[in-house]
Order: C-alpha cells, then sequence, then structure tokens
C-alpha cells in the first residue's frame, strides 16, 4: 500500500444510490450524498443501505475512532452536529461495530465543498501517548 492512502482509495465502492461505502484497512468509508437539516433522516437511510446492499466486514470488537465530515454549499446549514452525529453513529451500530460505546475518539465537522455530502471515515483507534 502506498503511504499517502493511495490503495485504499482504488477500492471499489459499494452501493450506487445516495449511500456508499467501502473498506480500508481495518475500517469502513462511507458517503452520503446531498444534506437536510433533519438528522433523523440519515439514520434510516444509511441503515437500509447497510441492510440490503453491504457485503463487507461484519462488526468487531475493539476501540474506534470516527471522523465525520459534512460538506455544504452555499450558506452553512442549520444542522447540530451532536445531533447528526448520533443519527449516524446509531445508524451503523452492528454494522461497522458492535455498539457506539467503543467508539475511542469523535471527530465532527462542517466545511464548505464542492457537492453537499457527509462522510463517515471508521478506523482502528490507535492509543496516543498522554501529554507530558
Amino acid at each position: 500500500m502506498a503511504p499517502d492512502g493511495a490503495a485504499e482509495d482504488r477500492t471499489p465502492w459499494i452501493g450506487s444510490g445516495k449511500v456508499r461505502a467501502r473498506e480500508h484497512v481495518g475500517g469502513v468509508q462511507i458517503a452520503v450524498d446531498g444534506l437536510t437539516t433533519q438528522a433523523k433522516y440519515y439514520k434510516p437511510l444509511i441503515y437500509e443501505f447497510f441492510r440490503k446492499e453491504w457485503r463487507g466486514a461484519r462488526p468487531a470488537w475493539g476501540e474506534y475512532e470516527v471522523q465525520i465530515a459534512m460538506y455544504y454549499t452555499g450558506d452553512p446549514p442549520w444542522l447540530d452536529l451532536d445531533n447528526l452525529a448520533k443519527a449516524l453513529l446509531d445508524a451503523i451500530k452492528g454494522y461497522v461495530f458492535h455498539d457506539d460505546s467503543q467508539v475511542a475518539r469523535l471527530v465532527v465537522e462542517r466545511a464548505p465543498g464542492e457537492r453537499e455530502r457527509i462522510t463517515i471515515n471508521v478506523s482502528p483507534y490507535v492509543r496516543r501517548a498522554p501529554p507530558d
């Protein structure tokens, strides 16, 4: 694998609708096209994708790091990132990890982008040494 993660980028996406996902070393990357201000919209959408289309890795035990990014065009949407994170974690629970209590690190951000999309990157958590 290339040090810049290029090999991960060649992993084919699964899904052809609003939700797509692909595996990478030890984890999963998920992309959801489009935005809405209703966080509850995402839970059934992602849940249905995993139930009907996902044939990748099964949930595992251990600690995970989850990075969620919401990209928007125009003005930022009025959407609480904490509500979005909770809905997304609930949606992938049972498919990527067994329970969201396994999330040891969670980063959620909102940023301007070229298209409206939410990305979720789940990886095994590598514990860092505490600061001096």
